[in-house]
């Protein structure tokens, strides 16, 4: 569940799924194609849970799909004490990042510069380009990404606004590691959707498909 890469096939477009609240969901999510699955830590979100169901949810994750536990603003034991892969989604610094146990995802709004500086960090092994408002489902200007897209090195997995029917242009566009999806496949707030999940996996895989044509 600590997988450094994710899986998928080569070239193609990881999926996170985030936001999971039980192990039925989660079992959904990896059948239909998901790379990983998010786990939200932060008890303000509708979507938030707690370490019986983060262990109840990881124990239905096989190998090598990975398993995101997503904080914003932690203290710092917490990141020292979490394992596994860990996504910081608030104002972080660098020094807060450096001391987590397992591989981070750096999760934060668009901007030219929090691109630049957080790639540049080497502690952070995906950055995690978000709409603003940390997790709103809002989207942001992909052409302004995609303009200095050759210049990063890190992996770069897009959030913000995606849904089945906007993830097939914003891969065709940016050709990111991977996507993150949430309210994107939810029918009302922090309820997720099987069938939105389904057409959103099989939306990324047409994009994919489309982008090797």
């Amino acid at each position: 569940m600590t997988d450094q890469t994710w899986p998928a096939a080569d070239g193609d477009t990881r999926i996170k799924i985030c936001g999971l609240r039980d192990p039925e969901m989660a079992a959904i999510a990896i059948d239909a194609g998901a790379s990983a699955i998010g786990l939200v830590r932060h008890e303000p979100s509708p979507r938030h849970v707690d370490d019986q169901t983060v262990a109840a949810i990881q124990a239905v994750i096989p190998s090598p799909v990975a398993s995101v536990q997503v904080f914003v603003d932690p203290p710092p034991p917490t990141v020292r004490e979490t394992a596994g892969w860990i996504q910081l989604h608030g104002e972080e610094t660098e020094d807060l990042v450096a001391m987590a146990t397992g591989p981070v995802v750096r999760g934060f709004s668009f901007s030219p510069d929090a691109v630049r500086r957080w790639d540049q960090c080497p502690d952070v092994k995906i950055l995690l380009i978000d709409g603003p408002g940390k997790g709103a489902g809002r989207g942001f200007d992909h052409e302004a990404l995609l303009a200095m897209r050759d210049e990063l090195t890190t992996p770069i997995v897009i959030a913000g606004g995606l849904c089945p029917d906007s993830v097939g242009p914003c891969i065709e566009t940016l050709r990111p590691w991977g996507v993150d999806v949430s309210s994107g496949v939810e029918s009302e707030r922090g309820v997720k959707d099987p069938g939105r999940i389904r057409a959103f996996c099989e939306a990324v895989r047409a994009a994919d498909q489309a982008n090797r044509t």
